[in-house]
């Protein structure tokens, strides 16, 4: 069964103003975040078989720390531009090429693009993610190349907050 893993970046820092969007890195409070989210999939036992990231400094660094966590090399990340200019249509075209023999995905976003693509894939409206906010889709026997709206499965929704 294929399992995607959608997360949105964890809390960036705004301190230096000569910084574009893009380059952006986590805040102390988003590294913290990050590790504490990491942390919590691990001992869920998530093992992921391929990580996806928007290649911004923000997503791109909270993807490290859960590469990190998982003993995942940090050079196999895979970085798709589209993830961070792009539409849900984007997102979904990225899913679609992912390879067959990969059964578990992160994929590391930013908002509103993530939390649309959750409730899309889904079927559910599940609002917009909290920063390092993270929602665990199911796709049952639903192949990578086939997906299309409402072909998920909402299973998990958590974030820094809540304590799932």
């Amino acid at each position: 069964m294929n399992s995607i893993y959608l997360v949105r970046h964890a809390n960036s820092g705004w301190e230096n103003a000569q910084v574009t969007d893009f380059e952006r890195t986590l805040s102390a409070k988003g590294r913290k975040e990050a590790a504490e989210m990491a942390l919590r999939l691990f001992e869920k036992g998530v093992r992921p078989d391929l990580i996806v990231s928007s290649p911004a400094g923000r997503a791109l660094e909270t993807a490290e720390i859960f590469a990190e966590r998982f003993d995942y090399s940090p050079e196999y990340i895979m970085k798709k531009i589209e993830i961070y200019d792009g539409d849900v249509e984007m997102l979904a075209g990225i899913v679609r090429e992912l390879p067959r023999e990969r059964q578990t995905v992160i994929v590391f976003g930013h908002n509103p693009t993530i939390s649309h693509f959750a409730s899309w894939l889904s079927g559910k409206l599940l609002g917009q993610m909290q920063t390092c906010g993270i929602v665990r889709i199911d796709l049952g026997k639903v192949n990578w190349s086939t997906i299309k709206k409402d072909c998920g499965k909402a299973v998990w929704n958590g974030h820094p907050k809540n304590g799932q």
